[in-house]
């Protein structure tokens, strides 16, 4: 076995031992890992405030006291806002299953033939209306559930001051912890790993931050739209939109779906019908044209189904930490295949295939490596590499 060889196994046998160690450690690892998708969307601005001359703790603490201001705000404002929304919902919802099955469903059959029947929802909406009466919203349900047992309600409490404290210190020491990673990697490795660590940020800063900045604006601009339309539960449609729209045309088509069931069920009128669709026309518009290009860019990489299905996995493999670390991993995996589609196009075996060449004398190996990874190389026998900054 060559030194090759040897230290591919090795680098199999690390990452088999980490897998295992995040599958066996989950639990307690979670809270951690809230504290370091936080510090990794919030670096760059506090990088920004450095830049300006303030001292590193100081800029940790201007960002972490806009961040208080800003849960104090949703918990104060916003939560209860979208529970009475939630409530003034299920309190339509047998209003608008009537509607479909007294209006929807026999226009349908009559012009279209299909014999369509609309099941019994009345269970349905009975079960969700005593639950919600039950729970007295998510904040009771919560503590209720947890109070049941001393060491659940310590446990919980436990993880939840641990996130903010985690993640004052993750923000604070953030380029300290990226030298110390750097610094531990074999230096055999360290070019290509330095490369595909870069693109990698460049991939997953792009799409977390801007996508999430695009889903607030898009749940923005479609609660205030259908708010100025009129319909009651504008706000919830809008907001619920918004968190979807991470898939492309997925929150505008459920959006729309629902406010249109809304408009003809509040008004039944052609007007508010045009005005709902107008309102997810411009945001369509104003998403393609204005808020993805400035906010999220080109370089995303990463294909909305690959998307929920890094999700799908992460959260069956390893829990709620698979969910948080899912979209980390694919950004990461999408760059690795990437590299490996990069390695392949330049090796002997593509080569063969593409000239017809016998694969009995395949010529000795040639590897051509870019010109990028060829100063990637340069660049880390010089100098240390600077830690990661705004990606």
């Amino acid at each position: 076995m060559n030194e090759t060889t040897h230290l591919r196994w090795q680098l199999l046998a690390l990452a088999v031992l980490v897998a295992t160690v995040l599958y066996l450690l989950a639990p307690v690892l979670t809270p951690f890992a809230v504290a370091g998708m936080f510090a990794y969307l919030f670096d760059p601005p506090t990088n920004r405030l450095v830049r300006l001359g303030l001292s590193r703790n100081l800029a940790v603490c201007v960002v972490f006291a806009l961040l208080a201001l800003l849960l104090v705000f949703v918990l104060v404002l916003l939560l209860p806002y979208l529970s009475r929304q939630t409530a003034t919902f299920i309190r339509q919802l047998p209003t608008w299953f009537a509607w479909v099955q007294s209006v929807a469903v026999p226009w349908l059959n009559q012009r279209f033939g299909i014999g369509l029947e609309m099941p019994d929802t009345q269970s349905l909406v009975a079960v969700l209306q005593d639950h919600w009466k039950e729970a007295g919203g998510f904040a009771t349900t919560l503590v209720a559930g947890v109070s049941k047992s001393g060491l659940a309600l310590i446990s919980w409490i436990t993880r939840l001051v641990i996130v903010p404290v985690a993640f004052f210190y993750l923000l604070r020491d953030w380029r300290l912890l990226i030298e110390r990673i750097h610094e531990l990697l074999p230096r055999s490795i360290e070019p290509v790993a330095s490369r595909l660590a870069r693109e990698s940020d460049e991939t997953l800063g792009a799409f977390v931050r801007g996508q999430l900045l695009v889903m607030i604006a898009l749940g923005t601009i479609y609660a205030i739209g259908l708010s100025a339309v009129g319909i009651d539960v504008g706000p919830l449609i809008g907001v619920i939109a918004g968190l979807i729209s991470f898939v492309p045309y997925l929150g505008s088509i459920v959006g729309i779906g629902m406010g249109l069931i809304a408009a003809l069920v509040q008004y039944g009128d052609w007007l508010h019908i045009a005005l709902v669709v107008g309102v997810f026309v411009t945001g369509q518009l104003l998403e393609g044209y204005v808020l993805v290009p400035r906010l999220v860019g080109e370089r995303i990489g990463l294909h909305p189904l690959a998307v929920i299905f890094a999700v799908l996995a992460g959260g069956e493999l390893f829990g709620f930490l698979g969910v948080l670390l899912a979209l980390p991993a694919a950004s990461v995996l999408v760059v690795v295949l990437r590299y490996a589609h990069e390695r392949y196009r330049a090796s002997s075996l593509y080569a063969t295939h593409a000239h017809g060449l016998d694969p009995d004398h395949v010529p000795p190996p040639q590897i051509i490596v870019p010109e990028s990874f060829a100063n990637d190389s340069v660049a880390a026998n010089e100098t240390t590499p600077t830690p990661r900054g705004d990606a």
